[in-house]
């Protein structure tokens, strides 16, 4: 299942080690680690991204829900990110505001106390019980949430409404004198350029959801086949 998980420590040398932990469990194949960060919180509230990692062929996509994450948790203009704009770059990043729960951000801030330092990871894992395991005993808090699905049917319903008012205008515009018609065709240039916006932006989040669930695919397999040659390796050894 694809969870958001996010693990708060005392500090960030807890932190780097519940890192640590988590890369090996992937390593393991217990779990599919997509991407990862490490944040803290300075004492003036502002969030720190010290170390991000998206793996293999996803680039900043699933890179992305963590810097979505990350900007609710700290506030995008409290969130010093160097190098890491990529977690908030490009029309992906409006997507995967859209997956991550406002409560579970908040829960997540409220641990994030000036001082503390978190991973913040997006995996694939059947159980919780490793993960939770490994990160409690280096006196991490674990909070996860199931990311979900990219909901396109708010955009359609934006669209929708937008040409049932662009139809009225024209309507309007059709039966009116010459004065209004001049002040009808402004409203209707203007909604036109609405809705090629939102035709547009549709189309960008449906492609982006189709990449990232492409790349997800191609992770999991490659990781799938990997473990099957190693234990054809260690077979032949035997």
């Amino acid at each position: 299942m694809d969870r958001m998980l996010v693990v708060v420590f005392d500090n960030l040398s807890k932190a780097q080690q519940g890192l640590g932990a988590l890369v090996e469990l992937d390593l393991d194949g217990g779990i599919t680690v997509y991407a990862h960060a490490v944040v803290v919180r300075n004492s003036d509230g502002t969030t720190i991204v010290k170390q991000g990692v998206a793996r293999g062929p996803f680039g900043p996509l699933v890179g992305t829900s963590l810097g979505a994450l990350i900007g609710l948790v700290g506030g995008a203009p409290g969130v010093a990110i160097g190098g890491m704009v990529g977690f908030f770059a490009g029309g992906t990043a409006d997507m995967n505001r859209e997956r991550i729960a406002e409560d579970f951000a908040d829960d997540v801030a409220k641990a994030l106390l000036p001082g503390r330092a978190a991973v913040v990871a997006e995996i694939e894992e059947e159980t919780t019980g490793p993960v939770d395991a490994q990160m409690e005993a280096i006196g991490g808090a674990v909070f996860r949430r199931t990311l979900s699905q990219v909901r396109h049917t708010i955009h359609d319903d934006h669209i929708a409404a937008i040409k049932a008012d662009l139809a009225q205008m024209k309507a309007e515009h059709a039966q009116a004198d010459a004065e209004r018609k001049a002040k009808l065709q402004e409203k209707v240039n203007q909604l036109e350029s609405r809705l090629q916006a939102q035709l547009q932006k549709a189309k960008e989040r449906r492609e982006a959801a189709e990449r990232e669930g492409r790349a997800k695919v191609e992770l999991l397999q490659a990781k799938a086949a990997a473990a099957k040659a190693k234990a054809a390796e260690t077979h032949i050894q035997a």
